[in-house]
């Protein structure tokens, strides 16, 4: 395996973020459709910022969304990875994902986030992982649920530092034990 690359799937290759993915990862943040779930899609600067974000995770982590690369065409088709997120006071492992849209419904969200949790309890020991998702995002609903997350609650969150709205969440969970 390539030693940039973090995690591999059949389907998928996950590698940390560079500055170069701008482009690509912004027809996926970018999105109006794809990005209905967040206050507002991002623009060029918001997805630089995006990247930048990780990249600081990286050193102060180990970890975060890397970028997710089809490796039939080497191109970078959205994002996937674990994120260190306070929920309510606890600090969980959240696993997170993007897709870009013309390629929904081909299980590559399914496919990359079960790999990040295996690395969130392979690699980080992590007890439990946690998908963030709204109500209303039926996709992720059942991108989560194909991996076995349950919904444990729906709670009020809004981003530490934020000064934008909050919204609510359902707090879809997986247990190492059930892994």
């Amino acid at each position: 395996m390539d030693k940039s690359v973090i995690v591999e799937t059949t389907r998928l290759c996950l590698r940390k973020f560079v500055r170069d993915d701008v482009g690509a990862l912004e027809a996926v943040l970018g999105d109006q459709v794809a990005m209905r779930w967040y206050p507002a899609p991002f623009d060029r600067k918001g997805v630089e910022g995006w990247i930048g974000r990780n990249l600081e995770r990286y050193e102060r982590e180990g970890y975060g969304l890397w970028a997710m690369i089809l490796k039939s065409s080497a191109e970078l088709i959205g994002d996937c990875g674990c994120v260190s997120r306070e929920v309510e006071g606890h600090k969980e492992i959240e696993i997170a994902y993007h897709v870009r849209r013309n390629l929904w419904g081909r299980g590559y969200a399914t496919e990359a986030a079960r790999a990040c949790m295996e690395y969130a309890f392979g690699q980080l020991g992590a007890s439990r992982v946690v998908s963030m998702i709204r109500p209303e995002n039926t996709n992720s609903i059942r991108v989560a649920e194909k991996n076995g997350l349950k919904c444990e609650k729906l709670i009020f969150w809004q981003p530490k530092g934020s000064s934008g709205p909050g919204y609510e969440h359902c707090i879809y969970v997986r247990e190492r034990h059930g892994w």
